[in-house]
């Protein structure tokens, strides 16, 4: 089996935020509202977490490179952007209107964003790295990521 590359890394943790959108979807029509938090705090945790070990290994690296640096400053407006979503939200009653209406633009910021990232940015990063630079960043990633999990749960 190849090496897992840092683009399947933080594949997987796309597809994982994305169940974590199924799940809340599915606790709102059920009217569950203690579930929906819990998914929702859960959904904060990892995206700050992941975002922050993302920019610390993919993006530096990226920013790093003439040719990539403009999809890294893009994608580092983005989580800034994401994390101002949460912010607000945080000021907002849960699940009342105006949250509501927030994590909608927030869910649909985000969708847009990972989208674009696999679609776009990580297949333009794969031609100017090399597989081992891949690896390595993958390597790296994984140590990061709980460190930056940990960190994330301390500030919820």
């Amino acid at each position: 089996m190849a090496k897992a590359s840092i683009f399947d890394r933080l594949k997987q943790d796309h597809d994982a935020h994305r169940q974590l959108f199924d799940k809340m979807a599915a606790a709102t029509r059920e009217k569950d509202d203690d579930r929906l938090e819990k998914l929702f705090d859960q959904f904060k945790v990892e995206v700050t977490a992941h975002a922050a070990a993302e920019e610390e290994t993919l993006y530096a690296t990226m920013l790093a490179q003439p040719d990539l640096r403009e999809d890294a400053q893009h994608s580092v407006s983005e989580h800034k952007e994401i994390d101002d979503f949460l912010e607000e939200l945080d000021g907002l009653k849960f699940n009342g209107d105006a949250w509501r209406r927030t994590f909608d633009q927030l869910k649909k910021r985000y969708l847009h964003h990972i989208e674009e990232e696999e679609e776009e940015m990580f297949p333009d990063a794969a031609k100017e790295l090399s597989a081992a630079e891949e690896e390595k960043l993958a390597k790296l990633f994984a140590k990061r990521k709980p460190a930056e999990l940990a960190r994330a749960e301390a500030e919820d």
